[in-house]
């Protein structure tokens, strides 16, 4: 007889083959679950979307136990993605946090049973308040189900816990759920990569999107320069002051006629161009790689990248030298 399977002895954790097929099992079993959710998304996906469109407040998002804990990544999901929307715990709304929902919100229940009590008891008062609800269950008859005005079918066919106990599938597919409703709500918005920016300007795509070449520069008295007619030891001193490995080479006209660099100088040097006669004119770089000041940070990066060097010169309009910056200015922004 076989034994019940909360019984079963324990794979050896020796057995690697044996686990990694316990793995593989997982996901083969998530992905049929995500494949019969996908094929139900229709009208009433879209009325979801029509709802929260039409909101004049947020989505409040709630949900008990590991529900809840999906209900919160929707949350953060929807807020970050141009939908404002925050997470309140049902247990804690019937003790005052549901003078938090104003009656301008959309509510956003989930409850794989569609029975959790919390959910449930807030619904008389979200009714009187007007709020429109919208369920995300795997029971359409449910009690949630019912009362719902919009209901979003989550059932899957079966949990990947081989006890049928712990909710794994169906977390995945509100999860996923949720990520539908916040992708479908953000291209029906025209939410940009550069909106998502401003949201999050601590990350690295903030600071990609956000942070301008003027953030970066050295302008001002920062920026190494010496003119055309100068020699090569006065350019030297000029970017050992500076600490930028190159300078500017301006012409009589204040406009960029070349740049000098760490480069030149040992090819220079290469060449047995003595360089205390020389003057800079005779070894800089001319027609030098620029960047505007209006840019930002994230285009010096790729153009450093592309061509293979280590610094630009910032140019305004009339083409004179506003600035400088190096690679290591964009590691420190982190940029790069």
């Amino acid at each position: 007889m076989t034994a019940p399977a909360s019984s079963r002895p324990a794979a050896p954790l020796s057995d690697a083959d044996g686990l990694a097929a316990s793995g593989r099992q997982v996901f083969a079993v998530e992905a049929q679950a995500l494949e019969a959710v996908g094929a139900r998304v229709g009208e009433a996906f879209a009325q979801a979307c029509r709802r929260i469109l039409a909101c004049k407040g947020r989505v409040v998002c709630t949900g008990m136990g590991k529900s809840g804990h999906v209900a919160r990544k929707i949350a953060a999901t929807l807020a970050s993605t141009g939908t404002p929307a925050f997470f309140v715990h049902p247990g804690e709304a019937g003790h005052g946090d549901l003078g938090m929902i104003t009656d301008a919100d959309v509510v956003l229940a989930l409850s794989y049973s569609g029975e959790s009590d919390e959910v449930l008891m807030l619904l008389p008062a979200l009714r009187r308040q007007g709020n429109p609800v919208i369920a995300m269950t795997g029971r359409p008859q449910s009690s949630l189900g019912r009362e719902a005005d919009v209901h979003l079918d989550v059932s899957v066919p079966a949990e990947a816990c081989p006890l049928h106990l712990a909710p794994t599938s169906s977390t995945t597919a509100s999860l996923a759920m949720g990520d539908a409703l916040a992708v479908a709500l953000l291209e029906a918005r025209g939410f940009t990569a550069d909106d998502f920016a401003r949201s999050h300007p601590a990350g690295s795509l903030g600071r990609r999107l956000l942070l301008h070449i003027t953030d970066v520069m050295h302008g001002g008295e920062e920026l190494p320069q010496v003119g055309a007619d100068a020699s090569v030891a006065e350019a030297l001193v000029e970017m050992s002051r500076k600490r930028l490995g190159m300078t500017a080479v301006a012409a009589a006209d204040g406009r960029l006629a070349g740049i000098f660099t760490d480069g030149d100088l040992r090819r220079a040097l290469d060449r047995g161009i003595d360089v205390r006669q020389a003057r800079i004119a005779e070894v800089m770089t001319r027609n030098p790689r620029t960047i505007d000041a209006s840019q930002m940070a994230a285009e010096a990066a790729h153009l450093m990248e592309r061509h293979q060097i280590n610094g630009l010169v910032v140019v305004d309009a009339d083409g004179r030298a506003v600035g400088a910056l190096n690679i290591h200015d964009l590691l420190r922004a982190r940029v790069v």
